[in-house]
């Protein structure tokens, strides 16, 4: 007989009623990590000789595998970016990364057991589409040869509208990417200029028309809020036709100003910047305008149509959260390949150099490029397990906890439950026999939840994250 599963909703009201309280989001909204791993990045260490070759080689070829490619190019730099990209105008430069990026894929796939299927594939950066048509068929054949992709697998790719050639869409449809993902930003050109992304409403129009002709199963858009000029007014504007657009899924990101962390900030004026007041109204307005239009609120400023695959996988209790955000497929190992790219693999978890320079020294040496590594106990196990239920389903089950790993939550847990004991009585979690459940006052404080069992959060990270809101 199969086992129930604790975190599938009966129904989707649990994700219609999102409460937007701006007294409880001053009180609680805090800084704190986005949790795509736990123990986050943050608590990595200077990996050792062998490590990560004995890793791959142990890998159990029976679980599915995810892979992710960094292309670290872009043809423009926007200066609201938390990114050090690499901005060249020579595609050159990038086939020269490719030839990098292949000596780093063999090398890896040499040392795994079997073979084991890919279901999911995304390629991030920087730019992707930076590539010139013909890379881009070269990087897909490749992977082609060296792995076997699922017939029903789900393969992304990040778009930049503004450098698509008028056969990229078609080739990267033909190739077998099924979802798409671009940032928007903001359609005020005002705001447009100041932070160097310049792309106008028309532009946006054309792809999503292509894209829908061709066939994507999804588009994601990404928008910010709180860059330069922007105004709950003008915010709403951008929504609205946003919404007209109806993509698939909305990735609506809250700006965090750090010049001395990212050197493009700097050419952002701290004057044009709206106030903490009107970024709060800017979300509310977002979250109130995108439930209204049927959007369902994933979390972490994610939003997706109810019939979208992520939205399907929240409800069913299947969401997951990893280094690519939430993902649908969260049983995969992942793999990831270039520079800065991380892996997950079991309980290990690996990152490549961030600078290119000493991420080609590597791969030209002949060694495994990993430099950082982290690898979870059981303790973090467990930990990892509430903090990911409750920020992908809203819901922690007592049962579950000991049935998975063996111990009395109420009484394991009895120093976190006390602390969360004024978000009970504020309405934003309901603790009872069953277990922890995260009430519509306190979805969009899902991150400030599960901080409470983050047994690494200090004083030596306070600066190192954005606030929740």
């Amino acid at each position: 007989m199969t086992t129930p599963n604790p975190y599938a909703h009966r129904t989707a009201k649990h994700f219609d009623g999102i409460r937007y309280d701006e007294a409880l989001i001053q009180k609680y909204n805090r800084q704190g990590p986005r949790y795509t791993s736990y123990p986050t990045a943050l608590e990595f260490a200077p990996i050792e000789s062998g490590v990560e070759a004995s890793i791959l080689a142990k890998r159990d070829p029976s679980v599915p595998l995810s892979l992710y490619i960094h292309i670290p190019f872009c043809h423009h730099l926007c200066y609201y970016c938390g990114c050090n990209k690499i901005i060249t105008k020579k595609n050159s430069d990038a086939g020269d990364y490719l030839t990098y990026l292949f000596a780093e894929i063999r090398h890896k796939k040499s040392l795994l057991r079997g073979q084991s299927v890919v279901k999911q594939l995304h390629l991030g950066g920087g730019t992707p589409t930076f590539l010139s048509d013909d890379e881009l068929s070269a990087l897909w054949q490749f992977l082609q040869e060296e792995f076997i992709f699922a017939d029903d697998g789900d393969f992304s790719i990040e778009i930049d509208p503004r450098e698509l050639r008028p056969t990229t869409l078609k080739l990267l449809k033909d190739l077998g990417f099924n979802r798409l993902s671009f940032g928007v930003q903001d359609l005020d050109q005002k705001v447009q200029i100041a932070v160097n992304r310049v792309q106008p409403l028309e532009l946006i129009q054309s792809v999503m028309q292509e894209a829908r002709a061709l066939g994507f199963v999804s588009t994601n858009i990404d928008l910010i809020y709180g860059l330069p000029h922007q105004t709950p007014k003008s915010m709403d504007l951008t929504i609205q036709e946003i919404i007209k657009l109806s993509p698939d899924r909305l990735s609506v990101f809250n700006y965090a100003h750090l010049p001395d962390r990212f050197l493009a900030q700097k050419r952002i004026r701290e004057a044009d910047l709206p106030s903490p007041a009107d970024k709060l109204a800017m979300f509310g307005n977002i979250i109130t305008a995108l439930g209204q239009a049927g959007y369902q609120y994933i979390g972490i400023d994610h939003f997706a149509k109810p019939d979208d695959a992520m939205a399907v996988a929240q409800r069913q209790g299947e969401l997951h959260r990893n280094f690519q955000g939430y993902a649908i497929l969260g049983e995969c190992d992942l793999l990831g390949f270039g520079v800065s790219a991380i892996s997950q693999i079991g309980e290990h978890i690996l990152q490549n150099p961030t600078a290119l320079a000493d991420y080609q020294d590597a791969i030209k040496s002949g060694a495994l490029p990993a430099v950082k590594h982290i690898q979870s106990d059981a303790k973090d196990a467990l930990r990892r397990h509430v903090i990911m239920n409750l920020l992908c389903h809203d819901y922690m089950s007592f049962q579950d906890l000991h049935q998975k790993f063996g111990i009395d939550p109420k009484e394991y847990f009895a120093n976190e439950i006390m602390s969360l004991q004024d978000m009970a009585k504020d309405g934003l979690v309901q603790i009872d026999d069953d277990g922890i459940t995260i009430l519509p006052k306190g979805r969009i404080l899902g991150r400030s939840i599960a901080m409470v069992f983050d047994e690494y959060l200090g004083k030596k990270h306070a600066n190192r994250f954005s606030k929740v809101i």
